[in-house]
């Protein structure tokens, strides 16, 4: 499984994936794998009123990658609810259920992906 981001002609790289770089409107040229990259925390927060079938309470970081000096940052679940501070080094881990399928308005068996990646903090 990889955390692709985007990179468009002119050397922007996003995340998450777009047809269209949305900072110049270039079609991407390649993706780039975040998975395997240290990021830091830019700021997070902790929600306690949750959507149905999402842990309560729920650690959400803003995380900004290096690529080749560009900045990227990706929002995602803090694995186990671990505690984290700006400035901490974090790894992408995958998680097969980011929330617990069928709970809420989708059903089960929609065209609904439920994995994807968390951020663990490094010791």
């Amino acid at each position: 499984m990889s955390m692709d981001a985007i990179r468009c002609p002119n050397g922007h790289v996003k995340y998450p994936t777009h047809p269209r770089c949305p900072e110049c409107g270039e079609e991407p040229v390649e993706t780039v794998d975040l998975s395997d990259r240290t990021g830091e925390v830019v700021t997070w927060t902790e929600s306690t009123a949750t959507p149905p079938g999402v842990r309560e309470p729920n650690v959400l970081a803003f995380v900004e990658f290096e690529v080749d000096g560009t900045p990227v940052r990706a929002l995602g679940q803090v694995a186990d609810n671990a505690d984290v501070e700006t400035g901490d080094e974090v790894e992408p881990v995958y998680a097969e259920e980011l929330r617990e399928p069928g709970v809420g308005l989708k059903p089960v068996d929609a065209d609904q992906e439920w994995d994807g990646f968390q951020f663990r903090p490094l010791d």
